[in-house]
């Protein structure tokens, strides 16, 4: 993700000094507002004093402000910025050098390097660092007897206070020091969420080492490829299936010492195999006092996590995320989201979504500890049904999904809605209407609450909350992945704003957020305080690539220093890859990702994601959309259809969905199977899908943007089959690779089709 036109939050602190040159030469595009243009000085810097004794505690008489390295028309003032700029040449950003000191650039590519930390003299950025051991701390002295684990065991909640908590991760820290855990080597961590998931990946910073999650979608050499990246030596693993993966490559593996398994009970007896319970037991006879001399060692500008990426255009990069990216980032966020801190009234969480992903991290893990929430685990299926029934239960205060989570609830919605009586459908269909119609309204500053809407609230919309299990929920929130106009609709028209959040992996997960009183739809809200946005190169439209600075930017790629290069720039911005602009009152929008973009052989630059998403709302039926057309003629898409995954192995059927089957009927088809479309070609269903097609293109910006072929696959896209990534990102690469022949097919002809109206189908 990238930033050029610096906005920051409005709440972000102005800071002194000069705007450098390259700063000034975008600040129109910034914000109309002069207040918001003065924000286009680069964010302030700190240098942490390292502690000849070794101690980690970090005071604000350890940090020494600076801003990033400026042009030479920054003249010196004789301020510490260029005092201490001066007195290193004004070297370069970044710059691995063996003889700058630890701590002085703002990244490191070494899992023991230390950084400078982007400190501001006011505002949130200002907030003292801290490690996580002191975060820990201080969340005990402030929530100790409160519940903060809940796991469901014989069908009961057993609950653990965040004492208990607190005690458990020291245990499994003093267990991992007694496996030979190594100073910033990976402990990783193969399962689904649990108790001991979080344990073990708090006590691993605790012992030194790096906490470092594996999907468990991951093959066994994808496995083999983070584990020996981080130096693991020790790997944590749920159940029996996921210790197979290791056991295949554990002779691969130089550093690994140790494999726990926490799930289930042992099936099989090796050396250095634990249980749960024998893993936790192995500490006992170690000293606190070694505990404590280790995270006396540790200090905020230190790393502490590695979060991998999916991978989705080659192998995974590490990416290294300090103690200061994790606790100031969690408190920011927090408060930004008015998280609430009342013992009682303590937040509640269901924790369901992928661990080795920094969204669920950041909301399970660290914005719980930091605001004493309460998190409750969902059941290993939850994604394949059973979540619902779990926030039914729970009546969670905030919600995190992904979009394809609330795209699945909206199906099932509408699924269940068709099958009620023609007043029921009346009442509702009336209630959405009403729903939308106000919530627009608020979001535009409208404050007028009409007599229609407190009845639809009595009659549908708290039904349909208490139904869904988010009757308490004060946030429901996305993020992720891009999620489309009509589910957002959906679900604003049912009074449940679904509130966007942007960030990513580099940024330690949010970076923009929408708030319930401050939103816009297809946007992704403001600034999180002390983060700052700059649109690079914007265009006569003003869009950009998304750059971010602030404290929550990471530390750099785990042994990749050409790849850092590429993501920090020499001014320390970090590049998203992401397009986006913003509106006149500071909101954020996505609106494509560089890599991509298809350049038409005409040389029109189409961003393919409006595009894609425009065919599956014109056409209900189609599951995943494709656009292809890079260096080519004209666009062509690749369809599938909505059909039926087999819950356990997450691979995609023949049989259609019931919803699909249902619009295949009102058709006029009697298609049950994706087979029988395509074999058939099936004279309505390929006639609507044409018909959605023709609607898009006739709103097209240009005949470029059109799309002139397309053809419908035979299997869905999945996790499975490759073309998805964890968090259900397409994975392009792997589908062009994938259907190579299917589009090679597109462009046999070399000729452009004359008629879009007619395209041709496959």
């Amino acid at each position: 993700m990238t930033l050029i036109s610096l906005a920051a939050s409005p709440d972000a602190p102005v800071t002194s000094g000069a705007a450098r040159p390259a700063a000034r030469k975008y600040r129109t595009m910034l914000c109309e507002s002069d207040a918001r243009m003065a924000l286009a000085e680069p964010v302030p810097t700190a240098y942490l004093n390292s502690d000849p004794q070794g101690n980690g505690e970090v005071s604000l008489d350890d940090v020494l402000l600076c801003s990033p390295a400026r042009t030479e028309e920054a003249q010196s003032t004789g301020t510490i910025e260029d005092i201490e700029m001066e007195g290193s040449k004004r070297e370069t950003l970044g710059s691995e050098a063996a003889s700058a000191p630890a701590g002085s650039r703002l990244w490191t590519t070494q899992r023991d390097g230390e950084v400078r930390l982007r400190m501001e003299e006011q505002g949130m950025g200002s907030e003292p660092p801290k490690t996580v051991h002191e975060l820990f701390q201080e969340a005990v002295q402030r929530y100790g007897d409160n519940y903060a684990l809940a796991s469901k065991k014989g069908g009961q909640w057993v609950k653990m206070t965040y004492k208990k908590y607190y005690d458990e991760c020291w245990k499994a820290a003093k267990s991992f020091l007694k496996l030979g855990l190594q100073r910033f080597h990976g402990v990783c961590i193969l399962g689904f969420n649990s108790a001991e998931w979080f344990i073990a990946d708090i006590g691993a910073i605790l012992a030194g080492g790096l906490a470092v999650g594996i999907y468990t979608t991951n093959s066994p050499e994808a496995c083999h490829y983070v584990a020996d990246n981080c130096s693991a030596n020790i790997l944590v693993v749920e159940n029996h299936k996921q210790l197979q993966k290791i056991l295949e490559i554990q002779d691969r593996l130089p550093h690994l010492k140790a494999i726990v398994q926490y799930g289930e009970e042992l099936k099989e007896k090796r050396p250095n195999l634990y249980s749960w319970s024998e893993f936790m037991a192995l500490g006992k006879d170690v000293p606190d006092t070694q505990l404590h001399e280790v995270i006396k060692t540790q200090k905020p500008n230190q790393c502490c996590m590695l979060v991998y990426t999916s991978g989705t255009t080659g192998h995974p990069k590490g990416v290294m995320l300090s103690h200061d990216n994790l606790t100031w980032t969690a408190a920011v966020a927090g408060r930004f989201i008015m998280h609430s801190r009342d013992k009682e009234k303590q937040e509640r969480v269901v924790s369901y979504l992928p661990l080795s992903h920094i969204a669920a991290q950041m909301a399970d893990i660290w914005l719980a500890v930091t605001f004493g929430a309460q998190v409750f685990f969902a059941q290993p299926d939850a994604l394949k049904g059973t979540l619902v029934d779990t926030l039914r239960e729970v009546r969670p205060t905030v919600f995190l999904g992904v979009p394809r989570v609330w795209e699945k609830i909206e199906e099932k919605m509408k699924s269940i809605g068709a099958k009620s009586s023609s007043l029921r459908r009346k009442v509702a269909s009336w209630a959405k209407g009403v729903g939308l119609q106000t919530n627009l309204k608020w979001m535009n500053g409208c404050s007028e609450v009409p007599v229609n809407f407190h009845i639809a609230r009595h009659l549908v919309y708290n039904k349909v909350r208490k139904a869904i299990g988010l009757d308490r929920c004060t946030k429901c929130y996305t993020g992720a992945a891009p999620i489309t106009r009509e589910t957002l609709e959906f679900f604003l028209s049912l009074n449940i704003p679904v509130l966007e959040l942007y960030g990513m992996s580099e940024s330690t997960g949010p970076h923009s957020v929408s708030l319930p009183h401050a939103f816009r739809l297809t946007s992704c809200g403001r600034e999180v305080p002390g983060c700052r946005t700059l649109i690079h190169k914007p265009d006569a439209d003003g869009n950009g690539e998304v750059c971010f600075s602030g404290r929550h930017i990471f530390m750099g790629y785990l042994n990749m220093e050409d790849k850092t290069k590429e993501a920090i720039d020499e001014d320390g911005w970090l590049h998203s890859g992401d397009l986006g602009k913003h509106d006149k009152d500071g909101f954020l929008y996505i609106t494509g990702r560089i890599k991509e973009l298809i350049i038409t052989a005409g040389g029109e630059n189409v961003p393919p994601i409006p595009i894609e998403d425009a065919v599956k709302d014109a056409v209900p039926l189609i599951s995943n959309a494709m656009l292809v057309g890079d260096k080519a003629k004209f666009l062509a898409m690749l369809l599938t259809l909505k059909c039926n995954v087999n819950v356990e192995t997450g691979e995609p059927g023949d049989d259609l969905t019931p919803e699909a089957v249902e619009y295949c009927q009102k058709l006029g088809s009697k298609a049950t199977k994706v087979s029988e479309i395509i074999s058939s070609k099936d004279k309505a269903v390929y006639a609507a899908i044409q018909k959605g097609i023709s609607a898009v293109n006739e709103r097209a910006v240009s005949n470029a943007q059109k799309v002139q072929k397309w053809v419908l696959l035979e299997k869905d896209f999945s996790i499975f089959g490759g073309e998805l990534g964890p968090t259900m990102k397409l994975k392009r690469p792997e589908v062009a690779r994938k259907y190579k022949e299917q589009i090679a097919q597109f462009y046999a002809d070399a000729e452009t089709p004359v008629a879009p109206e007619n395209a041709l189908r496959q």
